[in-house]
């Protein structure tokens, strides 16, 4: 029986327990000094990529985790955003605000997913492609409540004169604050027994039926979480941008989130950070390029970073080590065959203990669908 430290040696570096609470713990840090450090316009651009980088979470869950077509999410977002700015104007607590900014979008995305989550395909997409066709008109009607065409602000997120911070310093540091704990929670769900359910749907709905676990169920939770974090992106838009209107929730913005959670990487929890950098910054740089080939060169960059990593940005580091332990081999070609051979075999077995994970007992047939 090989020793403790023959095993810790065959442990890869960063997957060691240590090297993980080492990161955690730099992160954090980070997340402390680095607004300190920052000017306003750095700060702020960090601000909006948390921001969308909590939006293309929510997208990811219901389609990265659970395999569900949704060209809606943006919809959720601008809806969390205008609950947030009536909450404020009216006065509200402001914890008050937060919950009825996750609050509204949640039942709203839970009344569509009740109707819509039976569906599949091109239909569900109809459905979901509505919502922003929908919510763009319906917020420029509902003046009252939304301020129409014009939209509407409200500035609460100011730092606090005891705090001796500047307002994009005490901005970032909420949107570190709320968007980690959702990044965080999400996590949890993801690798837990709800996220092994998604899996499941997602590889194959016939199947999930048939060890138990309802497609039905865990298609209108996917998209009930990823309406409540659409919520929360919104509350965290309005502390950073104070502003929305109308086209906050178009549907070209819900386009370009679906295609940063592409490019980041769908199923990925470190894919949706990326994918927020894409959606914050890539405009920009091609504004600098030139602005009016702006659309142009964001599809030209689009494809080619989809032609050279199908599986978004996340997958880097996998096809570099791939291509390393290739060429150090001569026979690393059929090696890599063999490993993806086997890793296709586990996530087989791997089934079994979603089961397991899921209530049934060892040994005991497949449960019937509830």
């Amino acid at each position: 029986m090989p020793s403790t430290a023959e095993h810790s040696n065959r442990t890869p570096f960063f997957d060691r327990p240590w090297v993980r609470w080492a990161g955690v713990g730099l992160v954090v840090v980070l997340m402390i000094v680095v607004p300190l450090m920052l000017p306003e316009f750095a700060n702020q651009t960090i601000a909006r990529i948390g921001v969308f980088a909590v939006a293309v979470l929510g997208l990811n869950v219901v389609m990265g985790y659970t395999g569900q077509v949704s060209l809606g999410q943006i919809f959720f977002v601008g809806v969390g955003a205008y609950a947030t700015a009536f909450g404020v104007n009216a006065d509200w607590n402001i914890l008050l605000v937060f919950l009825f900014a996750c609050a509204l979008p949640s039942v709203l995305g839970l009344l569509v997913a009740l109707a819509a989550a039976r569906l599949g395909g091109l239909a569900i997409a109809m459905v979901t492609i509505a919502l922003p066709l929908i919510g763009v008109p319906l917020a420029k009607r509902l003046s009252d409540f939304t301020g129409g065409s014009q939209g509407t602000s409200a500035r609460f997120s100011d730092a606090p004169e005891w705090t001796g911070l500047y307002d994009d310093q005490w901005q970032l540091y909420i949107v570190f604050l709320i968007g980690g704990i959702t990044f965080l929670l999400t996590r949890n769900l993801v690798r837990g027994k709800y996220g092994r359910a998604f899996a499941i749907v997602k590889g194959n709905e016939a199947v999930a039926g048939s060890m138990g676990v309802s497609p039905y169920r865990y298609k209108v939770l996917a998209f009930t979480i990823a309406s409540l974090i659409g919520g929360v992106s919104g509350f965290l838009y309005m502390v950073v941008v104070q502003y929305t209107s109308p086209e906050t929730m178009s549907f070209g913005h819900s386009i370009e989130l679906l295609a940063s959670m592409v490019i980041g990487g769908a199923g990925s929890i470190v894919g949706s950070i990326l994918g927020g950098i894409w959606y914050v910054l890539v405009p920009q740089i091609t504004n600098l390029i030139d602005p009016n080939i702006t659309a142009v060169l964001q599809g030209a960059i689009l494809l080619i970073v989809l032609f050279i990593l199908p599986g978004g940005l996340v997958s880097l580091p996998r096809l570099w080590r791939r291509r390393r332990r290739d060429g150090d081999s001569p026979r690393g070609r059929g090696a890599t065959g063999a490993v993806e051979r086997t890793d296709a075999a586990a996530s087989v077995t791997g089934s079994s203990t979603v089961g397991d994970a899921l209530g049934a007992p060892p040994g005991a047939p497949p449960p019937s669908q509830p």
